[in-house]
């Protein structure tokens, strides 16, 4: 059951959850939903924004590759048409509210992945061309009801790096505590293409050596199951932890540069909203 309360605590919320999925769990591809942001009725037509940082420390798949720990500004700001989280910039489109507990909206996505990797991260990867980050671009659908929050979402690379897409499909639910506390579970299921699985996880004929063999990727499904809390206080403070682990395809973990069938991430951090 959903608890009525403030506009502003309702920005945290939207900030927290578009945050949490947009800036730290590129690993898993993109954003779960943004539904969450009009959970409590908040109202679109205003312009909020916030400023915080985060902590995160994720462990790749790669053999004896260390824990990427990294320390990451927060900016997000949001009005009726655009709303800019960390490295994703969303479009809004009209969307459609069919009673008071079943909404849908629509919007275009614009973002930065920083899945990336350079040789020297790994021994295994030595010798490897790297492999960079790149710009997608896509579309989100959302549809918000009283059980949980459903998202289905489309992204390509268009910026000539792995020149792959992606599918996630996501669902999650938040409970709210005492106005101040909140608890969302999610499960996220990514199809990722032949082009991103080949370009983070094949062995190019260059590179193949005594302890890597030739290896093409093929298209595959990745599921991740995470949950994220947070405290509210003080009306403008934010603090929260997001902590995920994603059972990695079959044709990732088949890689020779892979010694893990999982992958995961903690985030910790703090928003200011304005």
């Amino acid at each position: 059951m959903r608890l009525g309360i403030s506009i502003r605590a309702s920005f945290k919320t939207k900030v927290i959850n578009t945050l949490v999925f947009g800036s730290f769990l590129l690993g898993a591809g993109l954003p779960l939903t943004a539904a969450a942001e009009n959970e409590f009725g908040d109202d679109s037509s205003g312009s909020s924004w916030g400023l915080g940082v985060g902590v995160s420390s994720s462990q790749k798949p790669y053999t004896d590759i260390d824990r990427d720990n990294k320390l990451l500004p927060i900016l997000t700001y949001e009005n009726e048409y655009i709303r800019l989280a960390g490295p994703e910039l969303a479009f809004k489109l009209p969307g459609y509210k069919l009673n008071e507990s079943n909404q849908f909206n629509f919007g275009f996505v614009a973002k930065y992945d920083f899945t990336d990797y350079e040789q020297s991260d790994a021994p295994i990867l030595n010798g490897m061309e790297d492999r960079d980050g790149g710009f997608w671009a896509g579309f989100r659908a959302e549809w918000q009801n009283n059980y949980a929050d459903i998202s289905a979402e489309y992204v390509t690379e268009v910026s000539g790096d792995s020149e792959g897409s992606v599918i996630n499909l996501g669902i999650e639910r938040t409970w709210h505590f005492q106005e101040q506390f909140l608890f969302t579970p999610r499960i996220v299921v990514s199809w990722l293409d032949k082009e991103y699985v080949d370009y983070y996880y094949g062995v190019r004929a260059a590179e193949v050596n005594a302890e890597r063999s030739f290896y093409q990727g093929d298209a595959g499904v990745n599921i991740e199951v995470g949950a994220r809390g947070g405290y509210m206080f003080k009306q403008k403070h934010f603090v929260f932890l997001d902590a995920s682990v994603t059972s990695l395809a079959s044709e990732i973990k088949d890689s020779p540069l892979v010694d893990s069938s999982t992958e995961n991430r903690i985030v910790f951090g703090y928003i200011y909203s304005f």
